[in-house]
């Protein structure tokens, strides 16, 4: 048979076209939009990571020349690409800091989700929002000291470190620089970034900013879309200073920023760079993600070829806010404060901005051209600071003690950058600072010998014989180590928060059993020979109330305890951000606290599995053998199919998935049902939530489901249960790492 091609003969597939727009075609979301999508799950799976299985990224950090790692940034800060992207000032500086401010500024402290830590600046969406303009360019810019230092250096470490360095090259004597930053290699598709479905849009918002009643929706962060906090012009560019004052107390507070620190912030991030709007916005091309294939992932270009130089185009607000745009100083209060300002509009661009009423004032440079001077700039959300009470009494004092402002901001921009890091023991390399902060949930040392094998096995026996039930154990074990969150490693058992103020008081963690638990553990742990911290015996007696369960069940298996956890204090706790952990649901103990919220509780349940970093099975496992050993808030019987609570059997499965049990809705929401024989509607049989019939309505959980319901699943429901509730009692265990890395480098 001849070759086809060879012999000009027609196309060898069957069929007269190819499909050439396969990525546009309806996908699931598009076909069956409320579907829950479960892979999410597994956006950090292995096989999408190229590094080897073994790479340790921190200790390769630890091994960089990072005196010289410092020194090859700061001298691409200082070589100017012309013929690319010419630097403003010629100094890439301010452009890096913008750059690194951005990746860290879209951390949120609801769900910890957002931040530099990852890296996700690359990829979209955060790639390419509005207010994220030409970041691509710096990255481009960065590749040579990336691709010198190849994957000992994250993208997400070089991000930050860019500004880093960038302030101090400028005369800023900042904190210091943790690494340990590890990249991602997929996009983040599982946070939240809000309802709408344009740029700068407001849907997030109910009630009215001139009015009492104005809220912003949990947990985004932003005030409108594709921006990092809030517009500069004001709530929907309305260059209103009051309201973009309220706008800005509301963003930075959700990313855990109190008064001082947002307005040191800001005072801080425009006291050098400048602002660009220099091309009509309708000329300018497409973000990274909608440019055309030979651009390369650039985005935002003019057809012309002009859109660098005077020619940049950001947010369309011109000019800089000082005369220096490239020195640290304190002029930016001098001149806030100093001048009378007056509203003004972009004449190419049409944004809204402020100029000084003082012909006299000072002038900025041209950041191109020699010998062009222009009027000095200010945002709307520059003149909030001046307008707003509580913020002028700050960047007053500020002005009066300039040394006291340079060292607010030097620790405002240090947590700005390492928010997201979790525990002091996160940050490598030996620029990070010695003393942890508060915002960093610090714990005291291991100040004592810890239990051995065998008084871990006493313990054990002595837990279970003290009185306290297997649900009882499970139940405080569980709510402890389960405030962890991947997205920011804050949370989790270690501390034994769940003692103090605010988490003991919580209302998911049923405060009446939790002071009966805690209780009778701190008797145990009183009379027992060696010292064992409140966090030990907290996971210990949940360690032992599930081997109980799972032998009662027939399966004899040992649940793994590490000990070496330490006990927070209230001087160690900052009780408002602990309180951010607090869940507005949990789907793993069938809790709603009833705040309303757009998803329904089983997607809320998927997205507090992704904080634990828990995969479909070990979600499935998880809620399974929770609802049997009887963890429910409260004590609801919702979700328990069984007969024999406390033991860790798999009827959650097999009852979920019985031919001959029929369910229906109890009330109008459809949030809670009742199970029947069929036939028969008198009788109910099990009651639910949406969040456990879900693992027989969707086909990925009902696939893992039927697994463990199947008559040879019950073993390796119970085996799986146990590694998925390890991980979770040692997801925070990060002093074991640090250990680890320490041991290797030895």
């Amino acid at each position: 048979m001849k070759d086809p091609i060879e012999s000009g003969g027609t196309c060898p597939f069957r069929g007269t076209r190819i499909g050439g727009a396969i990525g546009d075609a309806p996908n699931l979301k598009d076909w069956w939009p409320k579907r829950l999508r479960v892979e999410l799950l597994h956006l950090r799976a292995r096989e999408a990571n190229p590094l080897d299985d073994d790479f340790d990224y921190k200790a390769a950090f630890e091994k960089l020349d990072f005196e010289q790692l410092v020194e090859d940034v700061r001298q691409c800060l200082h070589t100017s690409r012309d013929e690319f992207w010419p630097a403003d000032y010629g100094h890439y500086g301010p452009q890096m800091i913008r750059m690194a401010w951005h990746s860290a500024g879209t951390y949120r402290i609801a769900d910890g989700r957002g931040g530099a830590g990852e890296g996700m600046q690359r990829f979209a969406p955060i790639s390419s929002w509005e207010d994220n303009g030409n970041i691509d360019k710096s990255h481009r810019l960065l590749w040579p000291v990336k691709q010198k230092y190849g994957r000992c250096l994250s993208w997400a470490d070089l991000i930050i470190l860019a500004g880093e360095v960038a302030y101090r090259d400028m005369g800023l004597k900042t904190v210091g620089f943790g690494g340990g930053r590890e990249d991602a290699w997929v996009p983040d598709d599982a946070s939240y970034w809000g309802p709408e479905h344009e740029m700068v849009g407001r849907d997030r918002w109910e009630g009215d900013p001139k009015e009492t009643y104005y809220d912003l929706e949990n947990p985004v962060g932003a005030s409108e879309m594709g921006l990092i906090y809030v517009n500069p012009e004001g709530p929907g560019a309305s260059n209103d200073p009051e309201a973009s004052a309220r706008e800005i107390r509301e963003t930075f507070s959700r990313m855990a920023m109190s008064d001082e620190e947002t307005a040191a912030l800001i005072v801080g991030g425009h006291s050098i760079g400048k602002s660009h709007g220099g091309s009509d916005p309708d000329e300018v091309g497409a973000p990274p993600e909608g440019a055309p294939i030979h651009a390369q992932k650039l985005g935002w270009l003019k057809s012309d070829g002009k859109g660098f130089a005077e020619h940049t185009m950001t947010n369309g607000i011109e000019g800089s806010w000082v005369s220096r745009p490239t020195t640290w100083d304190f002029e930016y209060l001098d001149n806030l404060l100093g001048y009378d300002w007056e509203f003004s509009k972009n004449e190419v661009t049409g944004a809204g901005q402020w100029k000084p009423k003082d012909s006299d004032a000072r002038k900025t440079p041209d950041a191109h051209r020699k010998g062009v001077e222009h009027p000095l700039m200010m945002m709307t959300s520059d003149i909030a600071l001046k307008t707003d009470a509580t913020y002028r009494e700050i960047i007053e004092k500020f002005r009066a003690d300039n040394a006291y402002f340079e060292k607010a901001f030097a620790e405002a921009w240090y947590k700005l950058v390492h928010r997201d890091m979790g525990p002091h023991e996160n940050l490598v390399g030996g620029d990070a600072p010695k003393e942890p902060r508060l915002w960093q949930d610090p714990l005291p040392p291991v100040d004592h010998e810890l239990i051995g094998t065998a008084e871990i096995g006493e313990m054990k026996k002595r837990i279970l014989a003290s009185g306290l039930s297997v649900s009882e154990l499970v139940s405080v074990a569980w709510a402890s180590a389960s405030t962890y969150r991947y997205s920011d490693m804050r949370g989790g058992a270690n501390g034994a928060h769940i003692r103090l103020a605010p988490m003991k008081d919580w209302q998911v963690n049923n405060p009446a059993q939790l002071r009966k638990v805690l209780d009778g553990l701190e008797n145990l742990r009183a009379d027992f020979a060696k010292p064992v911290s409140m966090a030990d015996m907290i996971v210990l007696g949940g360690c032992a109330a599930v081997e109980k369960a799972a032998k009662d069940a027939g399966v004899d298996i040992e649940v793994p305890f590490v000990p070496g956890r330490t006990d927070a204090t209230d001087d160690m706790t900052d009780p408002e951000a602990m309180d951010w952990l607090q869940p507005v649901a949990d789907g793993f103990r069938n809790y709603h606290s009833g705040v309303k919220s757009r998803a329904p509780a089983e997607q809320l349940m998927v997205d507090r599995a992704e904080l634990l970093g828990l995969s479909a099975p070990q979600l499935t496992a998880l809620v399974g053998g929770l609802r049997v050993l009887g963890a429910n808030w409260d004590g609801r019987e919702h979700g328990v199919f069984t007969n024999r609570v406390g033991v860790l059997s798999n009827d959650f499965f097999v009852n979920l998935t019985d031919f001959d049990v029929a369910w229906e809705p109890v009330d109008e929401a459809e949030s809670e049902f009742r199970a029947y024989k069929r036939g028969s509607d008198s009788k109910t049989l099990w009651k639910a939530t949406r969040c456990d019939l879900v693992f027989g309505h969707n086909a990925q959980l009902r696939a893992i489901a039927e697994l463990y319901g199947a008559a040879d699943g019950h073993e390796k429901f119970v085996r799986d249960f146990v590694r998925a509730w390890d991980m979770v009692m040692m997801a925070d265990r990060f002093d074991l790492k640090a250990k680890a890395r320490s041991a290797r480098a030895a």
